[in-house]
């Protein structure tokens, strides 16, 4: 349709960056969001609140994180199945100790294969404690979360890290 009676397209859904459609429907549930980004170097979590100004972002975690406060080697991939629960993990922490008890996942964009990183990264947030609905079939099997199926350096490093992430709170 041409002329002044044609509709505009949003700046972010023509460039495929946010389906609107789904982010009402999070938004109308009144409840924080859990986002869940996977970049090509690491996981992001965050815990978002909405506002009419924009999206308050209160709290923050990333896969950088999990090398400078918690102990992760340096040389471990940060965007790996068990580094994702790792963050997740530390973010539920991190929100159960602001007071934020419950959640709504939010994956934006990202395959809903089950078992990939941003479920993995759901784990980690319900293991920690926030409550996030969900269904049990969508989560990676415990060996993946471990990173037995990377090896056992992964899995020995996923142990020490998980602890020193409950030390923390």
């Amino acid at each position: 349709m041409r002329g002044t009676r044609r509709r505009s397209v949003f700046r972010r859904r023509k460039a495929g960056l946010t389906d609107y459609r789904r982010r009402l429907k999070l938004l109308t549930g009144r409840k924080p969001r859990a986002v869940v980004r996977v970049s090509n170097t690491r996981t992001t979590c965050q815990l978002v609140d909405w506002a009419a100004s924009g999206d308050l972002v209160t709290l923050t975690v990333t896969g950088s994180d999990l090398s400078k406060k918690y102990g992760w080697p340096e040389d471990f991939s940060k965007k790996s199945v068990p580094a994702s629960y790792l963050v997740g993990f530390a973010m539920g922490k991190a929100a159960l100790a602001q007071g934020a008890e419950t959640a709504i996942l939010d994956i934006g964009l990202a395959a809903s294969t089950p078992g990939n990183r941003v479920f993995s990264a759901l784990k980690g947030m319900v293991d920690a404690g926030l409550e996030i609905p969900h269904g049990e079939n969508v989560l990676p099997d415990e060996g993946r979360i471990i990173g037995s199926h990377i090896s056992d350096d992964v899995a020995a490093a996923v142990e020490s890290t998980k602890s020193n992430i409950e030390g923390a709170y």
